[in-house]
């Protein structure tokens, strides 16, 4: 009886854990997506113009994300037109847009 007790016990927090790992993914999807609309808009604010590129964000306003959980997909049409900017997550293929 107190196996079958524990047994379930431990499939509840296996459960629990498996949960709470999706929760911080999608935390931390949206904290990489309110990071990059900051910096977007801090670029244009400082200097005029949208950033052309993904990696002139990570080189000049620090940004910094894992690459093996997100894919950042940044396309600009113009310095001073706001970048088309698309995170897929790599896992589970939920694909986010932002605006």
């Amino acid at each position: 009886m107190y196996i079958l007790i524990c047994l379930a016990l431990i499939a509840g927090f296996f459960i629990y854990l498996i949960g709470f790992g999706k929760e911080n993914k999608v935390h931390q999807q949206e904290s990489l997506e309110s990071a990059l609309r900051h910096d977007i808009a801090e670029c244009y604010a400082i200097e005029g113009f949208y950033p052309p590129n993904l990696s002139y964000i990570e080189s000049h306003y620090g940004l910094v994300y894992d690459k093996n959980l997100f894919f950042i997909d940044y396309n600009a049409f113009g310095s001073n037109m706001y970048p088309d900017v698309t995170i897929i997550s790599i896992s589970d293929n939920k694909i986010e847009s932002i605006k």
